[in-house]
């Protein structure tokens, strides 16, 4: 194992998917520029709208945008992560929301697409229902590519713990959670969630987020993250808009924390399954 330099890109998408791709392309270069050779930018990086639009920039992958997306990975020598776009599915008014690796060659090397659909009442605050127009994924994802095995997810995944757990089972040392997480759910939980998906599976968590308030009033909280697996934050967006931050992992770091605490050997699968003993008091 040795260290990697990565980077997290925020950004602020819209409805204007050629400026989207454009300009996560320049903060790439930023990011590459600063050494990094994995890179990842944001859920719905090249489209952050209302669903009435998805039809018109959904495509297969590969397709456009992916295509494009990997000429900049292989001109810049990195392993490029595009959070997620919009991918077309077999089902009629359905599409996927499907999270994309390429590697320094350009190459697809990994396709995650989201399991966990936001589906939310939050009276006062939020309403939503992302699986009226989207399909659930049905597979977890480790890709081993840029010198880190990397379990993929997008966004709302993170509130289950289980999968992340699944995922540093099979060895995944770096976790990835692009994000466009709500701007009020955001304030309450995104970053203790981080850092506690972080700290249960003794893992580097990378999360790319969107930031700001779209046209449409879509409110997204930003503050990317990059955390150690003693959940510690080596690098924070602090920024109101588009911001590139980096760090170094040392991935020895995994193995060191799993080993002081060794959380995957004390598990007890046999109960976990098992009805709950329920005792009235």
């Amino acid at each position: 194992m040795k260290s990697v330099t990565v980077a997290a890109v925020q950004l602020t998408s819209g409805v204007d998917s050629v400026h989207n791709v454009e300009h996560a392309i320049a903060l790439v270069n930023e990011a590459a520029d600063r050494g990094a050779s994995y890179i990842q930018v944001p859920e719905h990086f090249n489209y952050l709208g209302p669903s009435k639009g998805f039809s018109d920039v959904a495509e297969p992958i590969p397709g456009p945008t992916t295509e494009r997306m990997a000429d900049v990975a292989s001109a810049r020598r990195v392993t490029l992560h595009l959070g997620s776009l919009l991918e077309t599915s077999p089902t009629e008014g359905k599409f996927y929301n499907t999270s994309v690796v390429i590697n320094d060659t350009g190459h697809i090397v990994a396709t995650y697409r989201k399991i966990h659909l936001f589906d939310v009442d939050v009276p006062g605050a939020i309403v939503q229902r992302e699986s009226d127009v989207i399909a659930p994924g049905r597979e977890l994802v480790m890709v081993n590519v840029a010198d880190v095995r990397l379990g993929l997810s997008v966004c709302f995944d993170i509130r289950f713990p289980e999968m992340y757990r699944e995922l540093a089972r099979s060895g995944a040392d770096v976790l990835a959670i692009p994000a466009a997480f709500n701007a009020v759910t955001g304030q309450a939980h995104w970053e203790i969630l981080i850092r506690s998906r972080a700290i249960e599976n003794h893992a580097f968590v990378v999360a790319a987020a969107q930031v700001g308030t779209t046209d449409q009033g879509i409110a997204t909280f930003g503050h990317s993250l990059i955390v150690d697996p003693w959940g510690e934050i080596l690098a924070e967006s602090t920024s109101r808009g588009p911001d590139v931050i980096t760090a170094v992992l040392d991935l020895h770091e995994v193995t060191k924390r799993r080993q002081q605490i060794a959380v995957m050997d004390y598990r007890r699968p046999d109960l976990y399954n098992e009805a709950v003993h329920i005792v009235e008091g």
